[in-house]
Parts: structure tokens; sequence; C-alpha cells
């Protein structure tokens, strides 16, 4: 299930252990949605395996800033609340599934 960040629920969602994987996207990026539908089905499938969330940039810039995003959509893959891989740009589910398989 697709989790949507805020200020006030971001600690609980990366504290949950395990992988956590966010999309920082924005309504006006093109690029992003395009990524939105991968990250969707990736939402669906990895249900109770991996956490899968969305952060909009322009709702929640605090944490856009505390990780560097400087362009998007970014991926930001947490391992135990550590951020441990970063992919910026449109990919292929296939690339983020390899992500997700290797860090698992």
């Amino acid at each position: 299930m697709l989790k949507i960040i805020t200020e006030n629920n971001f600690s609980e969602i990366t504290a949950t252990g395990g992988l956590v994987v966010i999309d920082f996207w924005a309504t006006w990026c093109g690029p992003c949605r395009m990524l939105s539908p991968i990250v969707d089905e990736l939402a669906d499938e990895l249900a109770g395996k991996v956490t899968v969330a969305k952060c909009n940039v322009d709702d929640c810039p605090d944490i856009a800033a505390d990780y560097g995003i400087r362009s998007i959509p970014t991926l930001i893959f947490l391992k135990d609340g550590q951020a441990v891989e970063r992919s910026v740009g449109v990919r292929s589910k296939e690339e983020l599934l390899g992500i997700i398989n290797s860090l698992l």
C-alpha cells in the first residue's frame, strides 16, 4: 500500500524498519508523472515486504532539503532508517526492482 508522506507522519513512516522507498516528486513535473504509475505498481506488488511512499517536494520542502533533493523525480532507498541508495530520473520497473532486490 502506497503511503503519502507529510511533515507530520515522516518519522513514523521511515521508522518502520526494513526497506523504505521514498519517491520525491511534484505535480508540475512531467518525468514524475511518468514514474508515478511504476511506483504505484511497486507499492502494490511489494506490500508487506517494502514500504513505498511518496513525498511531494512542494508540500514538504524541509524533508526534501534534508535528503539533498536537487532534481525530481528522485527515489531514496532507506534501510533501517539510513539512506543506502538513490535513483534520479525515470527508471524502468525492472531497474527499480533490481535495486530493491539487491537491498532486501
